[in-house]
């Protein structure tokens, strides 16, 4: 059983089914037409209800035709008739369409019901009819390209576009196209000596010839004149400026040459939307100038209008183009094309309708950072410079534990001083040590260097030794520096500054750790 859908398939149907193609519709010549499925098919009908005894036949390039099926034979849409031919002979289609759509479908093409003209059905194709049909579909592309070589010898202005050979091989009919009428009487002639059959030319527009072709269209599709278009309607440039379109006959044309179909299909859409536009047929005076329309976009009763030599549009809703046609019309001049803003009240914002503010957790978190560099500035104003603490002389190594000193001598606190004691002990105590205390020991420097004048170190004149160099006073709780005996006092001091001198620069633990010794009363 062939394709119902493609008279034009090579082969038989993929299936066996009555019901069309498979679930793919495709036949086995490569046909990708999908079938009508007709569902009320399995239905039973009245006992006392007649059928409608026209078929609608489809036959090779879309062309279709009805019959009357005289005899009452069962048909199913999809299946192969043997049909009688408008000479003599048969041919072989395949039905379409039936029942009660026929009789809507002649109502619409306007052919009478009791036409002499319409043919009859003479029987279900047989397997021997549908092998002999294809045999001779084989015959018409070879038939085509000689009849094409004929037609160039006899210098023909003719376009031969397809054949189609009658079921029973008696007949061949040749399309062709032509802008003027064609003096084809010596190809007939040529055409019937060469195949041996009668011929019948039949000239079609250009657009049956593109349906009878096929091809894919600039939407990417196949053509809509060889897939379901069967009617063709004059398309006009009218119904290109309805639309706004670019009148460009290379984007308007179709493959046939002619105006595309689909230009058709939106039409009433468009001519229901332009009764909400006002026409503009002169510009629109303002006292800025006369506005010219450009551009107008339909479905969003937008329009652009632009000064002569502006290249700046204005895009102007339609209700203002009214207000200004109007005030023309009375000779006003309107300020501007655009209409006069208005102070629109600002709507609440959301964080005011809702309870609380949105931003709350936001306002917490910077008010938080904000409280933190305050306390920090604080902080740091607050801190007093500790100043450089003065070198003093190294005391003896029986001295109690040393305070820890950070590494940052900045930091160091001094010790309140103890009572009793001078200045000097308090900044005795308060001094750095160990490595905060070495850079003044660097290479570079002499070995008298760092070492502070007489003039420098605080005086006490109580304190004061008969040679006018002071002394340090004692400590509390400290033993009384003990001498040799036979030595002066002054010896005794001046052994014990050398012996610190000495401890200093060797860097032991009893040294001072490099400190600067004071000097003695003896150098």
């Amino acid at each position: 059983m062939a394709c119902s859908s493609c008279s034009s398939s090579g082969g038989g149907c993929s299936t066996t089914s009555a019901k069309g193609c498979g679930s793919k519709g495709s036949c086995s010549s490569g046909c990708t037409r999908l079938n009508v499925f007709d569902w009320l098919q399995d239905l039973e009908m009245p006992s006392d209800f007649k059928e409608f005894d026209l078929v609608e036949v489809r036959f090779k390039g879309g062309r279709k035709d009805f019959f009357r099926n005289k005899t009452r034979i069962p048909l199913i849409t999809g299946d192969a008739v043997v049909v009688e031919s408008a000479g003599s002979g048969w041919h072989l289609g395949h039905v379409s369409l039936k029942g009660e759509l026929v009789r809507l479908q002649m109502k619409k093409k306007k052919v009478p019901l009791d036409s002499k003209d319409i043919r009859t059905i003479l029987r279900v194709a047989t397997e021997q009819d549908v092998e002999r049909w294809q045999a001779v579909r084989d015959l018409e592309t070879g038939t085509m390209f000689k009849a094409r070589a004929v037609v160039d010898e006899l210098r023909l202005k003719m376009k031969l576009s397809d054949v189609e050979y009658q079921a029973d091989r008696t007949r061949a009919t040749f399309f062709y196209s032509a802008d003027d009428r064609v003096d084809f009487r010596d190809l007939i002639k040529r055409l019937a000596d060469e195949f041996r059959v009668r011929v019948e030319m039949r000239q079609i527009s250009l657009r049956h010839e593109a349906g009878r072709l096929g091809g894919i269209g600039s939407c990417g599709r196949e053509l809509c004149c060889s897939t379901w278009l069967t009617d063709f309607k004059s398309v006009s440039t009218t119904a290109a400026r309805y639309q706004n379109l670019s009148l460009n006959p290379a984007k308007l044309s179709g493959q046939c040459g002619r105006l595309k179909c689909c230009l058709n299909y939106e039409l009433d859409t468009y001519l229901d939307a332009l009764k909400d536009i006002p026409q503009v047929q002169r510009p629109l005076q303002t006292e800025k100038g006369d506005y010219t329309l450009q551009k107008t976009d339909i479905f969003k009763k937008k329009m652009w209008f632009a000064v002569r030599g502006d290249n700046n549009w204005v895009v102007v809703p339609t209700e203002r183009v009214r207000e200004v046609l109007e005030l023309n019309k009375r000779g006003e001049k309107p300020e501007s094309l655009l209409a006069p803003v208005r102070e629109e009240e600002k709507a609440p914002e959301v964080t005011a309708i809702v309870e609380g503010s949105l931003e709350r957790l936001d306002d917490k978190i910077k008010a938080s950072k904000r409280s933190k560099r305050g306390k920090k500035k604080k902080e740091k104003g607050s801190e007093e410079v500790v100043p450089t603490p003065v070198a003093t002389a190294r005391p003896a190594r029986n001295h109690p534990p040393r305070p820890t000193v950070p590494s940052d001598p900045r930091e160091a606190t001094p010790a309140p001083p103890a009572e009793g004691e001078g200045p000097a002990a308090g900044e005795e105590r308060s001094r750095p040590r160990g490595a905060a205390a070495r850079p003044l020991n660097r290479r570079g420097r002499g070995r008298g260097e760092g070492r502070r004048s007489d003039a420098s170190r605080p005086q006490d004149s109580a304190s004061a030794t008969p040679g006018g160099e002071p002394s340090r006073p004692p400590r509390e709780g400290r033993p009384p520096r003990s001498t040799a005996p036979g030595e002066t006092p002054e010896a005794s001091e001046a052994r014990r500054s050398r012996s610190n001198r000495r401890g200093g620069r060797s860097g032991r633990p009893g040294g001072g750790g490099g400190e600067p010794a004071a000097p003695s009363s003896a150098s």
